[in-house]
């Protein structure tokens, strides 16, 4: 069979034990539990009344069927007949030995689509990524069947992890811890906070990890008040807190941690919004408990802040899941209005910020148990005096 990416797609498909073309039965890297996982989300999809849904954020991608290269698409049908992925001719040896389990179309294109959707009436397209030129397309192409928004179907089965996931969430957890110990032997006055964010990031990359969870923020001083400071140039100086928001990403999923140091004693009032953060930040892992409503969450760091004045120097909300994502379901916030469920993993991150002074804020990626829940990152949060 000759792959041709650029006319008519070719279609493999899988063999009666379901390896397809693959060489090998399954990669590294595989989703084991993905026909469980796109089983559940036909279940949604059917009571959604859509027929099948074109799956293309790539995380989704990647949870469904273990698929880890950066160009793939997925139609999952809610009757479980007609599955299909797509990729083009740069992924077909991956996609063979990572998706042997679903016929794949190895095309750029979307020309297998109308084939693929025959005799369903409905397609749902993940609307909060998929540009609207884009579906103005795809509903040009496919004049028999009805496009429609289906945004957060797969995000929602995301949230409550498997026993892998745990795992690996773990892991990254762990690599961070190590990476962070490291920085906490080798940091100087004098360094910047540049210097400083490089070297995390050196360190968790030594230990395994495969990049960052995201930019690393080293906060300095004054530069404590912004929640989202960008490391610069400036020298980390002796009594001054420092907050380090830093996570590795490892097999696709991130851990999330913030800490905060000082280059020898900080002033009272600095220990004092340290001290203000952390008891604040025990509150909410306090509150964290299947069942529990993420707003009560939020509302357990919050209202501790508020009631020692500094309510309005907490200016976001206590926490987001994180998995394949650094950010995804379910948020922690005075306006969420969701339920936490065992086996759900967010974090806990409550902070305060006083412009001129600094800030502080003290981080934990948390797995929620049917007791409670299960701190993830171990490095201790006391206030380092170095």
């Amino acid at each position: 069979m000759t792959m041709n990416d650029i006319d008519a797609p070719e279609i493999f498909q899988p063999d009666a034990e379901g390896n397809g073309d693959a060489p090998a039965r399954a990669a590294a890297g595989s989703a084991v539990n993905a026909p469980q996982r796109r089983a559940a989300l036909r279940e949604r999809l059917a009571a959604a009344a859509i027929a099948a849904l074109l799956v293309t954020d790539l995380r989704n991608v990647r949870y469904l069927t273990g698929f880890t290269g950066t160009a793939g698409r997925l139609l999952v049908t809610a009757d479980g007949h007609g599955d299909v992925f797509a990729t083009d001719g740069r992924y077909a040896t991956q996609a063979a030995e990572q998706v042997a389990d679903l016929p794949r179309a190895i095309t750029r294109a979307d020309d297998w689509l109308p084939d693929a959707l025959a005799g369903r009436d409905r397609l749902g397209l993940e609307s909060h990524v998929v540009p609207w030129a884009v579906a103005e397309q795809l509903r040009a192409l496919l004049t028999d069947v009805e496009v429609v928004p289906a945004a957060g179907h797969v995000e929602a089965l995301r949230a409550v992890k498997d026993a892998g996931e745990l795992a690996a969430i773990g892991r990254a957890c762990a690599v961070a811890d190590a990476a962070f110990a490291v920085l906490l032997a080798d940091l100087r006055p004098g360094w910047t906070e540049r210097h400083a964010a490089r070297h995390l990031e050196r360190a968790m990359e030594d230990r395994g990890a495969d990049a960052r969870a995201f930019e690393t923020i080293v906060a300095s001083g004054p530069n404590g008040a912004r929640p989202h400071h960008r490391p610069t140039d400036r020298r980390l100086r002796r009594g001054e807190l420092v907050t380090i928001d830093f996570g590795a990403r490892l097999d696709g999923y991130h851990s999330d941690c913030t800490r905060v140091l000082s280059l020898g004693e900080p002033d009272g009032d600095a220990r004092a919004l340290f001290e203000l953060a952390l008891a604040a930040q025990q509150a909410g892992l306090d509150a964290v408990a299947d069942g529990a409503a993420t707003a009560d969450v939020d509302a357990a760091c919050r209202d501790l802040i508020s009631a020692a004045g500094r309510g309005e120097e907490f200016t976001h909300g206590t926490g987001h899941g994180i998995g394949l994502d650094v950010h995804e379901d379910p948020r922690l916030a005075a306006d969420a209005a969701g339920t936490l469920r065992a086996a759900m993993v967010v974090t806990v991150e409550p902070g305060v910020y006083v412009p001129g002074l600094g800030g502080a804020r003290v981080e934990d990626t948390v797995a929620v148990t049917g007791a409670g829940s299960d701190i993830l990152t171990a490095t201790p949060k006391p206030l380092a005096v170095l």
